[in-house]
């Protein structure tokens, strides 16, 4: 198989693209979800968040729910609300919001690329979540998340892309959060061709997220076997070119100072970073600049640059601030399971900082400078993994824009 191939994608009939797209599954809690697909019975929710259809105690992974999103789509598909395209294509989509626009190509996989890491990792994952995955994709018979991918400089491919945008889009949706959400048809011969041998020609790509969709898929093409060439032996995925993907900060709070005074965390933090008061929210503006809020002042924090290895996962700025203060200082060693320590996305701005340590329920907060795509894709190349929540990207790729149909 090559690294990509087109498909025959299900998707939202002409005109209700509206009514169908949702936000990712897994950005939403049920009750989100219920609120969001209240009087929508159209929304993909009812497809990818399916508990809200049944007793609000349900568990989220009870067969029932499972159960209850293949109906939904079997529902949507007898109505011809979601279709499936005539003949495999490719599709462009692109995402629009505030001053971002990233326009990438919607395609199947290769799960052997995943094996072999050709197909480049950078987080780890969690059993259950990968169980959940497997359990929703066998139901529906269909990977109906994508996951969001990268792929390095390949102007050949910046230029197929634009050059299929230029004509009306095949669905113009603008979601309740801003983000414009287009997508193009590719089924052009010729395009199709040059899309998959400049893809086969690149050496990688990167999962920027989604490791639990693509570990999931793997899981489904290793248990489904059989022909080399089915198409369960790829998964969903968006790859667009890393210069237009947006990574936003991924903040933290702490609970407590571990005992510490204020003056006496200060004096600790001075051995190994440039500490200043701030008359306003800090939000970092380089690599090495830290905000901190506590006690209800801001400092400016800037990390002594001999600190700074030339490892690329212990010279990111979240694992210099875990490695000389939080852990430290703190006494957050594992954030992974620490209940002290809590993560803001940087969609929420610094002002959500110091809000909650105002309320008193958080004694401290940083605010970091965002991780870029390459210090990312640095890791990638690494074989190694970035820090718990390191990351945050905006626009997010929408529900139901694309679903790859298992034979």
């Amino acid at each position: 198989m090559t690294l990509i191939r087109p498909f025959q994608g299900l998707r939202p009939a002409k005109d209700y693209g509206d009514e169908i797209l949702a936000p990712p599954y897994d950005v939403l809690s049920s009750a989100e979800a219920r609120q969001q697909a209240k009087d929508k019975p159209h929304s993909f929710l009812h497809i990818s968040k399916p508990e809200i259809d049944l007793p609000e105690d349900i568990s989220p992974y009870d067969p029932q729910v499972y159960a209850m999103a293949a109906t939904n789509m079997a529902k949507l598909v007898d109505k011809n609300l979601l279709q499936q395209e005539q003949a495999p294509s490719y599709y462009a989509y692109r995402l629009t919001w505030a001053e971002v626009v990233m326009t990438g190509l919607v395609a199947a996989a290769s799960v052997a690329d995943y094996n072999s890491n050709r197909i480049r990792k950078h987080e780890y994952t969690r059993p259950v979540k990968e169980d959940d995955r497997v359990r929703q994709i066998e139901a529906v018979n269909a990977q109906t998340g994508p996951v969001m991918m990268a792929y390095p400089d390949a102007p050949n491919l910046d230029a197929i892309l634009k050059q299929a945008t230029l004509r009306d889009a095949d669905m113009d949706v603008t979601g309740a959060d801003g983000v414009r959400h287009q997508l193009w048809v590719i089924g052009a011969q010729e395009t199709i061709k040059a899309l998959t041998s400049g893809f086969e020609a690149l050496p990688a790509i990167y999962i920027a997220d989604g490791h639990h969709r693509s570990a999931s898929a793997s899981r489904i093409s290793a248990s489904r076997g059989g022909d080399a060439d089915a198409i369960h032996h790829s998964f969903l995925s968006v790859i667009f070119p890393h210069h237009e993907m947006k990574i936003l900060d991924y903040n933290r709070l702490v609970k407590d100072l571990n005992g510490h005074s204020v003056e006496d965390l200060l004096s600790a933090i001075a051995e190994h970073f440039t500490v200043s008061k701030s008359d306003q929210p800090v939000k970092p503006s380089r690599v090495g600049q830290f905000g901190m809020y506590v006690a209800g002042q801001w400092y400016e924090l800037v990390v002594n640059p001999r600190l700074v290895p030339q490892d690329p996962v212990k010279s990111l700025d979240i694992s210099i601030l875990s490695a000389h203060l939080i852990e430290p200082l703190l006494g957050v060693s594992d954030p992974r399971k620490d209940d002290r320590i809590d993560f803001v996305g940087g969609i929420r701005g610094v002002g959500e900082l110091s809000r909650r340590v105002d309320e008193g329920d958080w004694a401290i907060a940083f605010s970091i400078y965002a991780t870029s795509m390459d210090a990312l894709m640095a890791v990638a190349e690494s074989g190694q993994v970035m820090p718990p929540k390191s990351t945050w990207f905006e626009p997010k790729l929408a529900d139901g824009v694309v679903s790859l149909i298992f034979d």
